[in-house]
């Protein structure tokens, strides 16, 4: 079988547009060049180069690394990056489908089930009121209410985050949403005890696509603030990302880690990420599932300001005072 990716050195290749399209394809250079098509992460040793370059110590060795996790996971790594490449070209809803159609096929792959084998089982700990809304004037503040597993993104959370966006979509008197996670991190992520235990792949995506509350974070997009704490991992930076603007405290530490369970992400990353840090950026993060600081997020664009987490981080309640409380 051919490699599934391929390292160009461009300090000795022309930078001229590779012709693997078939392979994830890694462009290395001692230093940033001009924009070059057809590559899916481009290396450089450069501290912090200009988009789309990422910066790395050693960058022959980052590449190599690269190579061997795509080596490990190459039909995950393989659908990112087509994923990423033909969203480019498509509206937002549209690579929200086409993310939903990948990710349903991975999940019927080998990789998943090896990984869904291995992986401890764990006890579901549901919420009563797993996602809190409070109404002040104007201001609809949304509350993900599942501290005690930081948020873990389960199918009720994503049901009530979904009601709670309909209710900022069709009310246009709402001017502002405070998007929140209570407890010591925004969102750690997809809930995994509820992972594989959906049976029915291709019904997995018509729920995926039908209860989507990244399709619905798009359409409310310029009222949305996120304010990020702790850990956003997977759905916590995807849904995160579409926000119009992304608050980040200083101990916010963004991962996307679907790689390495044989996945690509599946909230919406790869139609999040992308637009704001570039699909070469995006392709990077989610391949190397490496952890992004909240101050190196600032300066790629996937946040706009380091602030207060407003007292999130530390349990208090958002919605506590002189607020109208709506249950989800």
């Amino acid at each position: 079988m051919e490699s599934p990716f391929v390292i160009v050195d461009l300090d000795r290749a022309p930078a001229r547009e590779p012709e693997a399209r078939d392979r994830v394809v890694i462009g290395v250079a001692t230093a940033p060049k001009n924009p070059i098509d057809g590559y899916d992460i481009l290396l450089t040793g450069a501290p912090e180069p200009p988009a789309p370059w990422v910066g790395c110590a050693d960058p022959r060795a980052t590449a190599r690394e690269l190579g061997r996790i795509v080596a490990s996971r190459p039909a995950a790594s393989l659908a990112l990056v087509q994923v990423l490449r033909m969203g480019g070209a498509l509206a937002v809803p549209d690579r929200l489908v086409l993310e939903s159609l990948a990710y349903s096929t991975l999940q019927g792959g080998a990789d998943f089930r090896s990984w869904l084998a291995a992986a401890p089982r764990r006890a579901h700990r549901p919420a009563e009121t797993p996602v809190r809304l409070a109404r002040e004037g104007s201001r609809l503040a949304v509350t993900l209410d599942r501290p005690w597993v930081r948020n873990a993104f389960d199918a009720a959370t994503r049901d009530a985050l979904c009601e709670a966006l309909h209710v900022a979509v069709a009310d246009p008197s709402i001017t502002r949403v405070d998007l929140y996670g209570n407890g010591p991190a925004f969102c750690s992520g997809g809930d995994l005890a509820e992972f594989g235990t959906s049976r029915d792949p291709a019904r997995a995506h018509l729920v995926r696509v039908g209860r989507s509350p990244a399709a619905l974070l798009h359409r409310c997009a310029s009222r949305v603030t996120a304010h990020l704490h702790g850990a956003c991992v997977g759905a916590g930076i995807e849904l995160a990302a579409f926000a119009g603007r992304v608050v980040a405290a200083p101990d916010t530490v963004i991962r996307l880690p679907e790689i390495g369970m044989g996945l690509i992400p599946g909230a919406g990353g790869t139609a999040s990420v992308p637009v704001r840090i570039g699909r070469e950026r995006a392709a990077y993060l989610a391949l190397s599932g490496a952890e992004l600081s909240a101050g190196q997020a600032l300066r790629w664009g996937l946040v706009d300001e380091i602030g207060d987490s407003d007292g999130i981080s530390r349990g208090e309640d958002v919605t506590a005072g002189p607020q109208e409380a709506v249950r989800s």
